[in-house]
């Protein structure tokens, strides 16, 4: 699909000396804003000895004291924002489930900026005015939902706000309302794509041709399945609620990495233990500085998401720089019997088998003080019916794709079709009875 948007009005293709500029002029200014208006900030600046004025270059961020999301909980609900509430027109909330959400607020420009960024993110797909946008993020305290409205509508695109859930109501709308594009998170996706076929009708006749998938991890495998399943391609985006929701970043269309849009958001790659700024190409845990919010802006925030900075520039054309795709979350890493593995490698080790589809679970136990794991991954209806000795072919073979992946010996169990829960939102890949 073409855009109606030229690229040269974009600031994706800025000058790199230009952009870096910008940014040290805007960094300058959010530190400046930080010291001045958010207490914690400024008392960890001067435990440092340090003032605005120390930040000289870009290179001086790295001097900055790092922001949690403990620190976002621990001032719960405004003590970090950085203007009076009579300058904020919107809060949205994370969709934490343990404890009190993480609140974070929006100014007007910083709605303009947000919409801004998103209408960005879906020229990069190759969306345009014309398209008919099925937007199933969830709408309300949710960034999601309005983050990818009002940026779609800057596209003029048709939005409808049809919101998550409701799988047949979705699947109507789809069907009668001309849906170009689609919205939400991969793990729902792929429910639809199999509530489709089971109505009978393929997936592929539908007239949807872009999906743009976020608010949870994914990997390649996941995408090559969906891709090949629905006739769609898929595009990964990239947010944050703490940072300003979907919008930080995205891929284009040569998904060869998530663009970060650098003007709005500057970014480090640094060691997960030691905090130590890394070189580009070297993965670790990115951090995100805003450069541009005025209620809620985050110096240097500790994401946990671990990725790397690609250096070398897009075929795209476009210069702002990219992450790789995000591999796991640091926090979400399992110690299982002295090895350290991530949701994200069982998921591409079941994925690389012919045979599986994308519904899994991975189950965590306590026995005699050690920690247990099974994964549990759900057959076909067609597979079930099989001879007993094709499904232990099976589960032979998921088996040693993990053993290959991570080094370990992981007992697979296979299970009947639709056994495992779908997501309408968010799926949980990992049930955690350790403690039980």
């Amino acid at each position: 699909m073409e855009t109606n948007i030229h690229p040269e009005s974009i600031p994706d293709y800025m000058e790199s000396g230009e952009l870096r500029t910008l940014q040290l002029q805007r960094l300058k200014a959010t530190v400046q804003r930080c010291y001045d208006n958010v207490a914690l900030f400024r008392q960890r600046m001067d435990e440092r000895g340090l003032k605005p004025a120390d930040v000289r270059s870009l290179a001086d961020v790295a001097k900055l004291p790092f922001t949690q999301k403990t620190d976002l909980r621990d001032t719960y609900p405004y003590g970090l924002f950085a203007v009076p509430m009579k300058e904020v027109v919107r809060l949205h909330a994370s969709s934490g489930t343990t404890g009190k959400p993480i609140v974070v607020g929006y100014t007007r420009d910083d709605l303009e900026v947000w919409s801004s960024v998103m209408l960005r993110s879906f020229v990069a797909t190759g969306m345009h005015a014309g398209d008919v946008l099925q937007n199933a993020y969830g709408y309300g305290l949710f960034t999601g939902g309005l983050g990818a409205h009002y940026g779609a509508e800057r596209l003029g695109a048709t939005v409808i706000p049809i919101s998550g859930g409701n799988t047949e109501r979705q699947i109507l709308v789809m069907k009668d309302f001309g849906v170009t594009a689609i919205c939400c998170t991969p793990s729902y996706f792929i429910h639809l794509i199999e509530k489709v076929n089971a109505g009978g009708i393929s997936f592929k006749e539908l007239g949807v041709k872009v999906g743009v998938f976020g608010a949870e991890p994914w990997t390649e495998a996941m995408r090559a399945y969906i891709q090949r399943e629905s006739g769609i391609k898929a595009f990964d985006i990239y947010g944050l609620t703490e940072i300003i929701g979907p919008g930080v970043g995205i891929e284009c269309c040569e998904q060869a990495g998530l663009h970060i849009f650098e003007d709005h958001f500057l970014i480090e790659i640094v060691d997960p233990e030691t905090g130590e700024v890394l070189p580009d190409g070297q993965e670790g845990e990115l951090i995100i500085t805003t450069l541009t919010k005025q209620a809620f802006p985050m110096i240097r925030y500790r994401t946990h998401d671990i990725t790397s900075i690609i250096p070398e520039r897009c075929a795209c054309g476009r210069t702002i720089r990219r992450i790789s795709r995000i591999r796991s979350r640091s926090d979400d890493m399992m110690i299982i019997r002295g090895v350290n593995v991530f949701p994200s490698q069982i998921e591409a080790a079941l994925l690389s088998v012919e045979e599986a589809v994308p519904h899994y679970q991975i189950l965590l136990t306590r026995k005699g003080g050690l920690d247990q794991i099974e994964v549990q991954v759900e057959v076909t209806k067609e597979m079930f019916g099989d001879r007993i000795s094709e499904l232990e072919s099976i589960q032979l073979r998921l088996a040693q794709a993990i053993d290959h992946i991570t080094g370990l010996r992981v007992p697979v169990r296979l299970v009947e079709p639709h056994t495992i829960a779908r997501s309408e939102g968010k799926a949980k890949r990992v049930i955690d009875n350790r403690n039980q």
